[in-house]
């Protein structure tokens, strides 16, 4: 159902003992009513005392995806179990005009093959603990993670877009804290406190805390090694652009403002916002706006149909799945798992124009360039090389990673 709301936000309501609800996107949003009704019940909850909406919001399994919620109480479940996922832009030091897609579709099928780095070591260098979860770092895992090579398709503002390079390539990492994660979250969902929140100066809400932190510092970290893996058989060196989780908890005044799917950002700073493997995404700067929006923003398109619905929207025939690789701009999809191209198409998601149209509109972002996908990762076909390649630009890269572990922790 589309929405039911008027004109652009900040609009707001008001329910008896809930808190306000602050909403970014106009009437040409797609909001399911399960979302609408999910965002009611975050609002009422104990401690509440502000909630922003954004356009790409959706239903998920504990409350809506696409939100930021301000509580003087700790809510795990509102974060969910991939603590500290978020985006990343990297830019590569190859040009656009060498770039032959077919070779990178080959080279890019071995990225998790690439064994350019001693995950241990990267984890007592970025100061961790050397044994956590050691085998996943550099991996991208399921869903709706990937990594894509892209370009610039359009400048909105070239006097304000000196971030992007038109005639660069890019890589968008998207992905979390895999099985550290879920095991955090497994901690505490068995626990009826959490039902009502945890008290931040309870020892049960300082351990969620302390260990939610970590989550977030080994997210980032993994993100950059997806990225120097990425690059690695890319033949070529990848730079952090920016950094930008979108499920963690951060302090502020009034308490703690959790990310579920919303992009954390300050106003200044850039973001990306992903479209789909098939759609344009987008580099945008947050502005002063986003005071008001608890400091977040829409981190993706949000998905408009689930994943069992998309079964039978998609992918019956041979020639509509084959299509599903390729898009319009002669970009490739790499992935093996037939389920999950069908689960992520294109139609899967909302329209990413859209979503950066409303927060633009509701003073939240200008955005600054949109960015076509040529190859988007997710998961190796079968068949592909298990070769791995020590390639000195992924230690380069990787020796980037160790000095960001923590950066996005909560200030």
């Amino acid at each position: 159902m589309g929405n039911s709301f008027g004109a652009i936000g900040p609009s707001s309501s008001c329910a008896a003992e809930a808190a306000q609800i602050q909403y970014y996107f106009s009437q040409q949003s797609w909001i399911e009513g399960a979302a609408l009704e999910q965002l009611k019940a975050v609002a009422a909850l104990p401690g509440v005392s502000s909630v922003a909406a954004f356009p790409d919001l959706h239903p998920g399994k504990y409350g809506p995806t696409g939100i930021a919620v301000l509580s003087k109480r700790l809510y795990p479940q509102l974060i969910g179990n991939d603590i500290g996922c978020g985006m990343s832009l990297f830019a590569l030091d190859m040009p656009l005009r060498k770039l032959k897609v077919d070779r990178a579709v080959e080279r890019m099928g071995e990225i998790e093959a690439q064994d350019c780095f001693d995950p241990q070591a990267v984890l007592s260098a970025s100061g961790l603990a050397p044994d956590l979860f050691p085998a996943a770092l550099g991996t991208i895992g399921g869903g709706n993670h990937f990594c894509e090579l892209q370009a610039v398709e359009q400048l909105f503002d070239a006097r304000k877009a000196e971030a992007v390079d038109r005639q660069g390539l890019y890589l968008l990492v998207h992905s979390g804290s895999r099985g550290l994660g879920a095991r955090v979250f497994g901690e505490v969902n068995h626990q009826a406190a959490i039902a009502t929140g945890l008290d931040p100066a309870s020892e049960a809400g300082k351990a969620w805390l302390g260990k939610h932190d970590i989550c977030v510092a080994w997210a980032s970290l993994n993100r950059g090694l997806i990225a120097a893996r990425a690059a690695s058989a890319l033949h070529c060196e990848a730079k952090l652009v920016v950094d930008v989780p979108h499920n963690l908890v951060r302090r502020r005044d009034g308490g703690f403002v959790h990310h579920k799917g919303s992009a954390a950002v300050e106003a200044g700073s850039i973001a990306p916002i992903a479209g789909s493997r098939a759609s344009l995404s987008y580099v945008v700067e947050a502005l002063d706006g986003t005071g008001s929006s608890l400091g977040g923003i829409s981190h993706g398109a949000g998905r408009k149909y689930d994943r069992a619905t998309m079964h039978g929207r998609v992918g019956r025939k041979r020639s509509e799945r084959e299509a599903l690789l390729r898009n319009a701009w002669g970009g490739q999809l790499i992935c093996g798992d037939r389920d999950l191209v069908i689960e992520e198409a294109a139609t899967a998601y909302k329209d990413a124009g859209q979503v950066v149209h409303d927060l633009a509109d509701a003073g939240l972002v200008l955005p600054l360039a949109a960015m076509k996908p040529l190859v988007t990762y997710k998961k190796a076909v079968d068949g592909s090389s298990d070769r791995t390649r020590a390639k000195p630009g992924c230690d380069r890269q990787s020796e980037r990673g160790r000095h960001r572990g923590g950066r996005h922790e909560r200030g």
